[in-house]
């Protein structure tokens, strides 16, 4: 472990170490995309070198793919794959209920397709993601590029009638171009400050004609480890509060993250 990483990179660093323990020899577990789980995704790939684990990747994006396949890690398609053991993910936000917002990195699509497909999905965290209650960070609505104005359109009208703090849409650009997801559509970021029902904002947008989907993962996730700058570790699970767990050391004998650039 470098010794120069910044606090909230040593967060990073300590809740994927502790969430690579979960995986065992023979699964399929299904890495997410971000800076976090770029972390989770070397950290996996030292233990199955150390551990000697036979496992199968299904990553939710090129990006994740490509850094996998980089690291020695075996990686198939989820239709080659079928179902999932487990996942593990990042996130932008979670709450006391352990709804997410994800998107960020314009993956929610996949992201949520492989958490869906999997037994559980563990979620891992520094702790700027825990808020009480989502909607600072914006919410990433995954559209198509056919009829982008008019989906747009559709969108603030119906976010007149929920219960949210602001109502500001953006579309997400890559420099001077729309920003374009793996599945070749846009996102719209919706500034809304506060979410007021969750579950309800999920189910209403998906119903919008042009939406593909959206950023909210309601009752998906099972467990959040939330890293801290000195490698401690609290574990929040579905059924119950944040209890500690065992402290990260960060005594890396080889530096294996020194190209990370997230």
């Amino acid at each position: 472990m470098p010794v120069d990483l910044s606090p909230i990179d040593k967060a990073k660093y300590a809740a994927a170490r502790r969430s690579v323990d979960l995986v065992e020899n023979r699964m399929r577990v299904g890495l997410g995309t971000g800076s976090t789980a770029a972390w989770m995704v070397r950290a996996l790939a030292e233990r199955v070198k150390d551990a000697g684990l036979s496992i199968t990747c299904v990553p939710t994006s090129e990006r994740t793919g490509d850094l996998a396949r980089d690291l020695g890690l075996q990686v198939v398609t989820l239709d080659e794959a079928k179902w999932l053991d487990l996942t593990i993910d990042g996130t932008d936000e979670f709450d006391p209920n352990l709804n997410l917002i994800k998107g960020g990195g314009g993956a929610h699509l996949r992201e949520k397709v492989v958490a869906t497909a999997s037994d559980r999905m563990v979620v891992i965290a520094d702790p700027g993601k825990q808020v009480a209650q989502l909607g600072a960070f914006p919410l990433p609505v995954e559209v198509l590029a056919f009829g982008l104005t008019a989906t747009r359109a559709l969108i603030e009208e119906m976010l007149a009638s929920i219960d949210v703090l602001s109502r500001q849409v953006s579309l997400r650009m890559n420099g001077d171009t729309p920003f374009v997801t793996d599945e070749g559509n846009h996102v719209l970021d919706l500034h809304l400050g506060r979410i007021g029902n969750p579950r309800q904002l999920a189910l209403v947008l998906n119903q919008v004609p042009g939406v593909v989907e959206n950023g909210l993962f309601i009752d998906i996730c099972d467990q959040v480890i939330v890293g801290h700058p000195d490698g401690r570790v609290e574990i929040h699970d579905i059924d119950g509060g944040a209890t500690p767990g065992d402290r990260v050391e960060f005594d890396e004998p080889e530096n294996i993250f020194a190209d990370l650039g997230d």
